[in-house]
């Protein structure tokens, strides 16, 4: 092609440079993956890019998921500025098409593009697991598999299948050839607000849906067949559909409330409902629909993979199902709501249920999750933490074996990993768990704690307010809050860091941590007297804390992240945190 500068829709896009600039000349920062998918777009004569087509175009000879093709088309349309998704459309047959007219504008100037690897560091943080794993080098064995045992499990693999080839005439059919995903059916959400804004924002949250449940690796998401009502179209039930999802929207006095259920096509049996409600005078748009939307996908996101992801087994005689479910439930929400004395309670409700069932992998998860915790919190002995990570690997290592879907046992092997120090890992890990929960807010926290100590704050940060987005659950919200006060403090970024500290102390004020952090930033914006009195409240809270146990383990932390730690530790010791 002649012609190496592109316009459209008020945007130069420079192929010679590989750059994307504004009418005005500025540069728009895009990682190369996504200037790639762009350039298709714009070069693509207005035709619509299947997804295998885009997927096979921007990471060739890369075995990766279709959750790489929806990052690089959101961070085109934040790019882009196309919040409306007026620009980047997704098409009625599942994939993208750019929706303007594109001019040439004449040759640019013949700058080398720069060639870049599929391993390019500026993707891995944001790539999902199968890309991360492709293009980074483990530092261990992942799920303790080796190379050479990889190869012999999948050597070993083809022998069972030739086996059960060998066995099929004896076998039910659907037992060796139902491949197919359950198929999800997102219906429109039903407008019941008596509202003018009502029906456009169903709309949106129907797209928001089911671009959402799209990303979900174990099921298709089908669009319903409009049939014709009254001159109109209105839709029918998706043909062959395995679930389907249905919800309203409603307009109260202070509050827009959106209710969604799982329904299963065959029988209509409900399977799980979700409510979620937004203040009525949110002025952000986007945020209301964004938090309405995850507040309903995530909860109906678990209970999908919880069906789908059966029990392992059934409790041992005279344990209880629903009494394992609520130590489970109660637990979990200490994690995400941490003080030592929960943390306490919590622990020894778990180790009773596990004493009781010995052999209940539900309950040892949740039990290995929160003692991970722990041990972030440095609330174990140095010599109880050697003894519970121990335990905890072995319990995780089996769990895997078992439920390798599981969001509950991805999301414990996550902060497992990220205890240990293990961040290149952590990312795999939690980026699977996003794969079937895209709204997990808890995922994203970890994801951006592992950003931080790989010394990349800017995506860091981002992943941090990715999460308040979607603000789910909420009793982790105090995390990302933390996550991004810190991130900004070690970005040096002080006066911005003091909101989202003060609101995460407010949430969860017993963790001390937080206070000695919001006593740097305010000793760095001169706000002394405050700072000193941070700084004593974090003594308060964790007696003994001086200038050389105040930080994270640094163990694997990039050099960016420990230099950028001692500045922060510094500014909390003049702040008047112990030396010694």
């Amino acid at each position: 092609m002649g012609d190496y500068l592109l316009r459209f829709a008020g945007f130069e896009l420079d192929l010679h440079r590989a750059e994307l600039r504004r009418a005005d000349g500025t540069p728009i920062k895009l990682r190369p993956k996504t200037f790639e998918m762009l350039r298709l777009f714009a070069t693509s004569g207005g035709r619509v890019l299947s997804k295998q087509e885009l997927m096979e175009a921007v990471w060739p000879n890369v075995h990766v998921g279709e959750d790489s093709l929806f990052q690089c088309i959101r961070e085109l349309r934040t790019a882009l500025g196309d919040e409306r998704r007026q620009l980047i459309k997704l098409a009625s047959g599942g994939g993208y098409l750019l929706a303007t007219e594109v001019e040439a504008a004449g040759e640019a100037d013949p700058v080398p593009v720069e060639e870049f690897p599929s391993g390019s560091p500026d993707d891995v943080a944001l790539l999902p697991a199968e890309a991360i794993v492709a293009s980074v080098k483990p530092q261990r064995a992942l799920f303790g598999l080796s190379r050479q045992a990889t190869v012999a499990a999948v050597a070993g693999l083809c022998v069972i299948v030739m086996g059960l080839a060998v066995a099929a005439p004896v076998l039910k059919p659907d037992l060796l050839f139902k491949r197919t995903p359950p198929r999800l059916a997102v219906m429109p959400i039903a407008d019941e607000s008596n509202d003018a804004r009502g029906a456009a924002m169903a709309a949106e949250i129907t797209a928001r849906l089911a671009d959402g449940f799209a990303k979900v690796q174990n099921i298709s998401v089908v669009a319903p067949r409009l049939a014709a009502k009254g001159g109109a179209g209105t839709a029918a039930s998706a043909p062959s559909s395995d679930y389907e999802l249905r919800g309203e929207l409603e307009r109260r006095d202070q509050s827009w409330t959106l209710r969604a259920r799982i329904i299963k096509a065959a029988t209509g049996e409900v399977q799980s409902v979700v409510a979620a409600s937004v203040a009525a005078d949110e002025a952000d748009a986007q945020l209301a629909q964004s938090r309405l939307v995850a507040g309903v996908g995530h909860g109906l996101a678990r209970r999908l993979n919880e069906i789908l992801e059966p029990r392992v087994r059934a409790p041992a005689a005279g344990a209880s199902a629903g009494g394992d479910k609520v130590a489970v439930e109660q637990a979990l929400a200490s994690i995400n709501q941490t003080t030592r004395e929960r943390f306490g309670a919590a622990q020894a409700m778990l180790q009773k249920a596990l004493s009781d069932d010995p052999d209940n992998l539900d309950v040892a998860v949740a039990l290995a999750s929160l003692q991970m915790r722990g041990i972030q919190m440095v609330w174990f002995s140095p010599e109880e933490a050697v003894a519970v990570e121990a335990r905890a690997n072995a319990t995780l290592e089996q769990a895997l074996r078992s439920k390798p879907n599981s969001i509950a046992v991805l999301e414990a092997h996550c902060r497992f990993l990220s205890a240990t120090n293990h961040f290149v890992e952590s990312l795999v890990t939690c980026a699977k768990a996003l794969s079937f929960d895209p709204w997990n807010g808890s995922a994203l926290y970890l994801i951006g704690l592992g950003q931080v100590y790989l010394g990349r704050f800017d995506d860091a940060l981002a992943t941090f307010l990715q999460a308040d987005r979607y603000d789910t659950p909420q009793a982790s919200r105090w995390t990302w809050l933390l996550g991004a006060g810190m991130t900004y403090a070690l970005m040096e970024r002080f006066e911005e860091a003091l909101p989202w500290l003060q609101r995460s102390i407010a949430i969860t004020p017993g963790t001390g941590r937080s206070h000695f952090l919001l006593g740097a930033a305010y000793q760095r914006t001169g706000r002394l007297d405050e700072a000193r009195a941070a700084i004593a409240e974090g003594l308060r809270l964790r007696p003994g804390t001086t200038r050389l146990n105040v930080s994270p383990p640094m163990k694997n932390a990039s050099p960016v992240c420990i230099a950028a730690w001692e500045r922060v530790v510094q500014a909390e010791v003049d702040a008047g945190l112990p030396e010694q």
